[in-house]
Formats: C-alpha cells, structure tokens, sequence
C-alpha cells in the first residue's frame, strides 16, 4: 500500500514539473523577442477597420482615375459644335445619344463634355500633380533640412533665405510663376517646387537640432563619425513619424491648392482637365444644372479627406509610444 502512493506521488510530481535546461541562448529569445519595427508599424495601422474602408476607397479612386481615362478619351471639344448636348442631365443625355452608356452618366457639361470622363481624367491630373510635387518637395526638403539643421555655418545663410522667402504668400508667388512660365502642367508643377521644399527644410531643420546634440550624436562626433552617416544613422531614423506626419498633409495641399488656383482661373491650362476648372464652370449654374458642379467637388474633397486621414492615421503608426 505505501509503495503504491509512493509511485502516485512521484506520477503527480511529473505531471507538475517540467526540467528546463539552462540554455543561454534559449533564454536570451525568451527574455528579449524579436522585434521587427515596420511590422509593429502596420499591425498597429491595420487593426484599425476604417484604414481597411479607406484604402479599398483609394484604391478604387486611383483604378478609375487611371483606367477609365487610358481606355475612353475625354475630349471636352467633342460636341463642342452641337448645342443640344449642351448642359444635358443623365437621362437627357442617353436619349439623344441612344441608350445607356456610362460616359453620359452624369450628364454633359456647358460645352456638351462628358462630366463622368472629365471627372477621372482630372483626377488623375491632381493625383500626378500631387504625387510629383510631395515627391519633389519632401526629397529636397528632407535633405536640405538635414543638413541645415546640423551645419551651423549654413544655418545664418538659410535663415536669411528663409526669412525673405517666407514673407511673400505662397499662393501670390505661385500665381505669379504660372503667368510667367506659362500654366502647362509641368510648369505648375515648377511653381509648386521653386520654393514649396523651403517650408519643410525649415520645419526639418527644428527637428534635427532638438536631436543634434543628443549624447550619442555628440559621442559619434568625439569618435569622427563623418556627418552624412551621423544624419543618416543618427538623426533621421528618430524622424520616421515626422515624415510621414508632414507627408499625409503635402499630399492632400498639392490637390487643394490645384483646385482653388483653377477655379479663380490661374491654374492649369484648358488643354489640361483640372477638377478646379471643372468646378469653376459648373458653378454658374449650379441649382439649374447640379450634374456638373457636385460630382468633381465631391471626388476632390473625397481624394483630400482620404489622402489626410490615411496619413494621419499611418503617422501614429509610425510612433513607437503606439506599440506597447
């Protein structure tokens, strides 16, 4: 009877305990997982659900804009000779035309123009716009700004530029290139990036100070650590947020300022399709003729609002404080 609840114990005891070796290296991967930052970035970024309804937006809105424009032509002149396609609602439209088509969609515009063909071959004018001009302007102002922030012989001369620079409204001097060089498409691109990378050097030039003269900066600068890598190592990665912060509101500017600048008629050419001149033509008579005026007010404020939101939402991502 005894031997027998000496073999239960022990039983018990196995079944309780389990031997673990002292493995070091074993113990160090407990102790310490692996972590990988960009994956925490887009774990934290996709388990909200309205990031997944904004993307699948976006994405609808860049297939459109680029699809439907490469494979049906818009021509705003095609019936530019024929006065009764002039301002036709839907229905209209399709009647004179023969039937249902998704070209008349939403109806015709005051020179007789597809307003659904318009509308997607002027967004992708202000996504192309948009896209270049953050390319452009977040490239050189980064850099500048880098460099700017830790060289404080550069700092006086910049300052000055900055300074003078600075005081002239932005939209003026915009305004006045366009009538200078001309309101082509790359010409306005010119005018957005002459000097629209000088506000976000400035802005990167704070950050970077603040981080300069940190304890391991000034310790790789005791060692001869050469400058470049300094920022590159140092300074920038600290800066991930930032960037992508300052990003999600270049992007949707690029499409505003585009808008209003064709709408007050100084932006793009009548040769290039613009969502502002679409806008601007159909609000003379927007209650008389709501088809032409809602439809491109209603794609710009929707690509702005997406644009903002997913880079808002993708800058507290990129914020470690958001991993825990």
């Amino acid at each position: 009877m005894a031997d027998t609840i000496k073999k239960d114990a022990v039983v018990n005891e196995d079944e309780l305990f389990t031997f673990v070796s002292n493995d070091s290296i074993e113990s160090e991967k407990i102790i310490a997982p692996r972590y990988s930052y960009w994956r925490s970035v887009f774990r934290v970024f996709f388990r909200k659900k309205s990031n997944w309804v904004a993307i699948t937006m976006l994405v609808l809105l860049f297939l459109c804009s680029f699809l439907i424009p490469a494979f049906c032509t818009y021509d705003p002149y095609e019936n530019v000779t024929n006065a009764t396609m002039f301002n036709q609602s839907p229905a209209q439209a399709m009647r004179q035309t023969g039937g249902f088509s998704f070209k008349w969609l939403l109806g015709s515009g005051q020179i007789g123009n597809s307003i659904f063909y318009g509308i997607w071959a002027s967004a992708r004018t202000s996504l192309l716009l948009a896209s270049i001009c953050a390319a452009i302007n977040m490239s050189i102002g980064i850099i500048m700004g880098a460099v700017w922030g830790y060289s404080k012989t550069m700092d006086k001369t910049m300052i000055v530029i900055y300074s003078i620079i600075a005081n002239v409204p932005y939209i003026l001097l915009i305004s006045v290139l366009v009538y200078i060089i001309g309101s082509g498409f790359w010409s306005f691109v010119f005018a957005l990036t002459i000097t629209g990378w000088l506000s976000i050097s400035y802005f990167f030039r704070t950050q970077v100070m603040i981080i300069r003269d940190r304890e391991y900066s000034l310790a790789s600068r005791c060692l001869g650590t050469p400058i470049p890598r300094i920022i590159s190592k140092n300074i920038m990665p600290f800066l991930t947020s930032v960037i992508v912060t300052l990003l999600a509101t270049e992007l949707p500017s690029y499409i505003s300022v585009e808008v209003f600048l064709s709408f007050i008629g100084i932006g793009l050419s009548a040769k290039v399709p613009s969502l502002g001149r679409m806008i601007q033509e159909g609000q003379v008579a927007f209650r008389t003729y709501p088809w032409a005026f809602w439809p491109p007010v209603a794609i710009a404020a929707l690509l702005t609002i997406i644009l903002y939101v997913l880079g808002q939402n993708l800058a507290d991502a990129t914020d470690p404080r958001t991993h825990m």
